[in-house]
């Protein structure tokens, strides 16, 4: 059940990957605020975002992540390693709390749990080609795939001064219905994302040591299942 769930989940935790990683590139984006300055505008926020996402090629983070049940009112943490580029390839390293690969080349999707000895394979979920991925292909076409506004319009900004977006699938998904973003207004670096799916389950992901367009090979996004690993068709 875990491999089930974490595969249902590989758009949501890619989307939220992105947005943290074009936010942390943009180190130009905007100056830094002065005391009693007005918040940017909706427009220059979503300005800043697309013109750092326009820039990423690829990307590498450390990540922590915790998901939280609503119907069992139940938190999961978890903590890795995850590596993103172009055309829908991914590789998340799951250390805790259970060790699992999650690699996708765009088109296979393979997932490896040791404990088990064995290796889950079929086609990459089309949502990677959604609104996930897209944003390393079509790159920070935030309006064409989100209605965006501030999560409270009157004060956009929240008591530590980021500036707070709620954004909405045009097209809703399954896994993604709605989606926070904290973001500070000197970088456009994204302090916090929450990520919520239609039952109001959500997840929230934090990130560090993140390198963006350090030349990923290719090579990282393919599997090849150890000596005595079982492969078994994902369901």
């Amino acid at each position: 059940m875990y491999s089930e769930r974490m595969i249902r989940m590989l758009p949501v935790l890619a989307w939220a990957v992105l947005v943290t990683a074009g936010g942390a590139w943009a180190q130009t984006a905007a100056p830094a605020p002065k005391s009693g300055q007005p918040a940017p505008s909706l427009e220059e926020v979503i300005r800043g975002l697309e013109t750092a996402y326009g820039r990423i090629n690829d990307l590498k983070a450390d990540f922590e992540q915790t998901a939280f049940n609503k119907s069992l009112n139940q938190s999961i943490p978890a903590q890795g390693t995850v590596y993103l580029k172009k055309g829908g390839k991914l590789r998340w390293e799951y250390a805790e709390p259970t060790p699992q690969q999650i690699v996708s080349d765009g088109k296979t999707v393979w997932i490896y749990t040791p404990a088990l000895a064995q290796v889950n394979v079929g086609p990459a979920p089309e949502a990677l080609a959604g609104p996930a991925g897209s944003f390393l292909t079509g790159l920070g076409k935030v309006r064409e795939h989100f209605s965006v506004r501030f999560l409270n319009p009157a004060e956009p900004r929240d008591k530590d001064g980021n500036v707070v977006l709620d954004l909405t699938p045009k097209q809703p998904l399954p896994t993604m219905n709605r989606l926070i973003l904290s973001l500070d207004p000197r970088t456009w670096d994204v302090r916090r994302a929450v990520v919520y799916d239609q039952f109001e389950n959500t997840v929230t992901m934090l990130f560090r040591k993140t390198a963006v367009n350090s030349g990923i090979a290719d090579s990282l996004f393919t599997f090849v299942a150890p000596k005595g690993v079982a492969t078994v068709p994902l369901r």
